[in-house]
């Protein structure tokens, strides 16, 4: 019985030392030839840290496979509204959950009400969001006005199809905006490519509105820049079943039905519209935020917001050709 113990003893023994010289050395100061200090020091770790933090380093990011855009009409945003705390609140966290929001409603001779909703909201996120409308709204004086909302890191926009679609007998009381994107993080030839036509239609003439609006969209498809991605979305007035002549397009169909929009929850108004034939990046996926249920608000506090409840979209973010 002894024999194992003594073995047992000495290959603990012996495990102890190799550990310990592993682990730390010992210094010693020396003085006329004589040690003097004797130090136990526990060795760097320089090169073991440097192989731990290469095992741990985080890897790149992948190219998220997805993008959400949205539609939100936000009544009238002006200066005041965002100076409401709670208002301000509400929206600095709700845009995070999208890439792109087609927004309706800007009040104002300038931009300044985006300008410091981008800024609070990049700071908010550590993000970088950014804005862009028609660069003639200021030259125009225009207070009343549409704007896209979009994560520069994520979506990419050319700023030189950033537009107003013009009708020369002035029949669009807000002029929808239209702007092409592309989706940044895939390759260039693969990135899912699309024009945004931004709509907020008069609630006094939705019907004349509306038919006009087709032929916005047929101006846009055949701009001639070969664009087949044309998504129309915005506040329309009007639920699915009674777009006039938009609702007549070929192929050309709006993604929700039967679902209100409206923060009391009494009507549909607000959709996102497209050729299913074309747009095979739609991955099926569209929902309306229910704001009061997600922010903990009650009904007065939601209709401070909005009376009107976000809609967004998923896309795929690489291109899909459909065969």
């Amino acid at each position: 019985m002894a024999k194992p113990i003594l073995i047992l003893l000495v290959v603990a023994a012996v495990v102890s030392s190799v550990w310990f010289f592993m682990n730390y050395e010992i210094q010693t100061e020396q003085k006329n030839g004589q040690t003097v200090v004797w130090r136990i020091v526990a060795r760097s770790a320089g090169s073991n840290a440097s192989t731990a933090a290469a095992t741990t380093e985080s890897p790149a990011a992948p190219v998220r496979s997805t993008i959400r855009i949205a539609t939100y009409n936000l009544g009238r945003f002006d200066e005041a509204k965002f100076a409401n705390r709670q208002v301000a609140d509400v929206l600095l966290r709700l845009f995070p959950q999208f890439e792109l929001i087609a927004i309706q409603g800007v009040r104002g001779r300038n931009q300044g009400v985006l300008v410091r909703l981008v800024e609070q909201l990049n700071a908010a996120t550590g993000r970088s969001y950014d804005f862009a409308t028609c660069p003639t709204q200021q030259r125009d004086g225009l207070e009343h006005y549409s704007a896209f909302l979009f994560d520069s890191a994520r979506v990419d926009v050319d700023r030189r199809t950033v537009h107003f679609v013009e009708d020369r007998r002035g029949r669009f009381r807000i002029k929808p905006l239209v702007g092409a994107f592309r989706v940044h993080g895939p390759d260039p030839a693969q990135a899912f490519t699309f024009t945004l036509i931004n709509v907020e239609t008069d609630p006094d003439q939705p019907t004349a509105e509306l038919d006009l609006l087709a032929e916005a969209y047929r101006a846009v498809r055949d701009d001639g820049r070969n664009e087949d991605d044309i998504i129309l979305l915005g506040d329309l007035q009007s639920d699915d079943q009674h777009l006039g002549r938009l609702g007549k397009l070929l192929g050309v169909a709006p993604l929700l039905s039967g679902v209100p929009t409206t923060t009391r929850g009494t009507q549909l108004v607000d959709n996102i519209l497209l050729d299913r034939r074309a747009t095979a990046e739609f991955t099926g996926r569209v929902e309306v935020v229910d704001m009061m249920r997600q922010f903990e608000l009650t009904m007065p506090g939601a209709l401070a917001v909005s009376e009107h409840l976000p809609v967004w979209a998923e896309f795929s973010a690489f291109e899909r050709i459909l065969r």
